[in-house]
């Protein structure tokens, strides 16, 4: 990454807002140690050697360490490619069971509705499916917010990687100077500032016990502008709600 001090210098006002979806404006409570187990179990049925593949690293990190296995032992591209079908199929199942009881973040709607009014273009970067995303859009009535979207089913790379974030703002007609992206995981970081949008994290809600280690040291350590503990400060930082009134 290129030093802090080659950054663009960000210019003020903002035009648009990306947000991850997971975590960030709804709460799905993947099953993630089964995605997890089950990518590792389709690597290891195309070849990759056991126990060579940790359940502890993310699904991104699992399949390019599968990759590497694959091409170091000389399988043909295709076997990959057959491998990467497989387990897109099996996380696209998974995350549909998480649908029923995926609702939206508290303070979300609010948010939303505030830089809507505000004239903000709004986009969602996820790597979860594009079926998923837009029908947990839908099931918490945040999808009249968004005209911009990104998954892992869009055409091109994925998150964690910057080109995934540089493709939404272009679509949105957004220079990155002029950007903002929210989540609330590091690999949300890691792609903001890779490709040097501002980033801007929030803290995992309570419930959320498989991203529970984070810490406000951690995001910024990782390149976060700003840490807000939750939707309702981070609508305070952003300027779309009045603070709330002192006795």
């Amino acid at each position: 990454m290129p030093p802090r001090d080659a950054e663009p210098q960000f210019l003020e006002p903002l035009l648009g807002v990306v947000f991850d979806l997971d975590g960030t404006l709804v709460l799905s409570h993947h099953d993630f140690g089964k995605i997890r187990a089950e990518v590792i179990r389709l690597a290891e049925a195309h070849g990759v050697v056991p126990g060579h593949l940790s359940a502890r690293e993310p699904v991104h990190r699992i399949v390019e360490t599968a990759r590497e296995e694959m091409r170091a032992a000389g399988f043909p591209e295709g076997r990959f490619w057959q491998f990467e079908s497989e387990y897109q199929k099996a996380i696209d199942a998974i995350e549909m069971q998480a649908l029923p009881r995926t609702v939206a973040r508290p303070g979300a709607e609010p948010l939303l509705r505030g830089l809507a009014a505000r004239g903000f273009r709004l986009g969602i970067l996820t790597r979860s499916s594009e079926r998923f995303a837009r029908a947990a859009l839908r099931q918490t009535k945040l999808d009249p917010f968004f005209g911009y979207l990104r998954s892992r089913s869009s055409p091109g790379p994925a998150k964690p990687s910057p080109e995934s974030l540089l493709l939404l703002l272009k679509e949105m007609g957004i220079p990155i100077e002029r950007a903002l992206f929210v989540g609330d995981h590091l690999i949300d970081a890691e792609c903001g500032t890779r490709a040097r949008v501002r980033f801007y994290a929030v803290m995992p809600d309570p419930s959320d016990t498989a991203n529970s280690g984070m810490t406000t040291e951690r995001f910024l350590a990782a390149g976060a502008s700003a840490v807000a503990k939750d939707l309702v400060e981070l609508t305070r930082h952003l300027g779309v709600a009045a603070p709330p009134r002192t006795a």
